[in-house]
């Protein structure tokens, strides 16, 4: 990576970390996808119950392989047998891992959800939630944010999961009530009630979407 990207991140992913701080959350900088790993990994205890939402980002810093093969009870709702179960042990985990949509600058997460299982697991239940974050999500402010979750996550999800939206054909939000739309219920974390339970890790690259 150039070096004026990477100094341009590192006083970036600065300001955002101490807009988290100021919200009550925990802060991390990442140089790589490996330091991310080693981060995360150092956070979260072994045989902690670890459980996540949809959240690319933490398969492609390694997290989810590493939580799979290690000492940790990784709970996967991907191969559980009853899908709604697993969801539901997410409320009680030590840890549930999640990536957002977009942060803002100063520390707001922005995150869409169609199922409401993930937004509903960050807002409250599981002890600990860890984001792992690329500095691809990094907003100006919470309309850029929102701007993002909706015409730039929102629209790439539809398309992978291969959903009949207006934003799956168009790549643009298009304020839908279609059937398939995954822009149910929205979630702005502006503020964590209790200190230690979001942790939030900035990676210098651009991870999920």
């Amino acid at each position: 990576m150039n070096e004026n990207i990477v100094k341009r991140n590192e006083l970036l992913a600065k300001k955002v970390m101490e807009g988290l701080q100021s919200r009550n959350m925990s802060a991390y900088y990442a140089a790589d996808k490996e330091e991310a790993l080693k981060e995360a990994l150092e956070l979260i205890d072994k045989g902690s119950s670890v459980t996540m939402g949809g959240a690319m980002s933490a398969h492609e810093i390694g997290l989810v392989k590493a939580l799979k093969e290690g000492d940790y009870n990784f709970i996967d709702r991907d191969e559980a047998e009853d899908k709604r179960a697993a969801m539901l042990q997410a409320y009680d985990a030590d840890f549930f891992l999640s990536s957002a949509n977009a942060v803002t600058e100063d520390g707001i997460l922005v995150n869409i959800d169609g199922n409401s299982n993930r937004v509903s697991a960050i807002a409250q239940g599981p002890k600990k939630v860890l984001f792992i974050v690329g500095m691809n999500k990094i907003c100006s402010d919470l309309d850029g944010a929102m701007k993002r979750a909706r015409n730039v996550a929102a629209p790439i999800n539809a398309q992978r999961f291969g959903l009949s939206t207006p934003c799956s054909k168009t790549g643009a939000c298009m304020d839908c009530k279609s059937p398939d739309t995954i822009c149910c219920q929205f979630l702005i974390t502006r503020y964590s009630k209790h200190a230690e339970r979001i942790h939030v890790i900035l990676v210098n690259d651009d991870l999920g979407f």
